[in-house]
């Protein structure tokens, strides 16, 4: 064996035990549930003979969702309703829904429109929060740089927080997949949702996605539609109800007890505010 294949070996024994150090689960240690990023009602469960309340996830820290809906269903109106309740529960717009920031950084890269339309969308949180110091709000519109520099770009930014001492709490990547060159190519669909997922337990922050469905169907578009069921926390459905003229959020999928159907509208002004008891049927 050359001194170049020794090394090589030495390497890769380095690299597997380094994995073995990090993927190891002691069954006897006791591992906290992942705390909650937002919720949306509460659980009564009965605990050492009392009634304890326990927050409905949508996400926790160290996972991450995806949104899905047809094309122009308002989906970019609920992120910015989510990344509102994320930066201020008790705001007129986030209704029941909560969230358990402290001081996390919110960050929130949009993939597929132009400077304009993306201020305009980011903006909306500053509108929703006018008395809200934003400093921990980083927004970024990266259509104009290609798929495989969006994916760098997004690793160098969370790394930077990181560095500088910043607590990472939730990720918005709209949309997900502008992070390959083909939804179809499963090669690629299954690299980026281990990144996602790779960089949810680096950085101990909730990442949101949002995907397209496919006409018609409940189902995500692509192989990384289907990728993403399989590995998702919660999987959020949106649906705009010609009845009501609101936008229904249902759960299709969660590793958690599944919340409860609710509604948002939009307001004259433009905003998206959560909608009480306005469910579909």
């Amino acid at each position: 064996m050359s001194e170049q294949e020794k090394q090589e070996k030495n390497d890769h024994l380095m690299y597997m035990q380094s994995i073995q150090e990090d993927c190891f689960i002691d069954i006897t240690k006791k591992i906290s549930y992942p705390p909650v990023a937002i919720s949306y009602g509460v659980n009564t469960i009965l605990n050492n003979g009392e009634y304890v309340d326990y927050p409905i996830p949508i996400c926790t820290y160290g996972n991450f969702s995806f949104i899905q809906a047809p094309p122009k269903s308002m989906k970019t109106f609920f992120v910015s309703l989510l990344s509102s309740a994320f930066v201020n529960p008790n705001s007129k717009y986030a209704g029941k829904l909560n969230s358990f920031r402290k001081d996390r950084h919110l960050v929130h890269f949009d993939t597929e429109q132009g400077d304009w339309h993306s201020q305009m969308m980011f903006k909306r949180i500053q509108r929703m929060n006018p008395n809200t110091d934003l400093s921990f709000y980083h927004t970024f519109a990266l259509r104009k740089v290609g798929y495989k520099s969006r994916v760098e770009f997004i690793k160098y930014y969370l790394e930077s927080l990181k560095e500088e001492g910043k607590d990472i709490g939730l990720v918005i990547i709209d949309g997900v997949a502008d992070l390959v060159s083909d939804v179809n190519n499963l090669e690629e669909s299954n690299d980026i949702v281990q990144e996602i997922m790779s960089l949810t337990t680096i950085y101990d922050c909730h990442i949101a996605t949002v995907i397209h469905s496919n006409w018609g169907s409940d189902k995500p578009t692509g192989h990384l539609g289907s990728l993403l069921e399989k590995k998702t926390e919660t999987q959020i459905k949106l649906a705009y109800d010609t009845l009501t003229k609101s936008v229904s959020v249902n759960c299709m999928r969660s590793r958690n007890s599944s919340f409860d159907p609710f509604s948002f509208n939009i307001t004259e002004g433009g905003l998206p505010m959560f909608v009480e008891n306005d469910y579909p049927m």
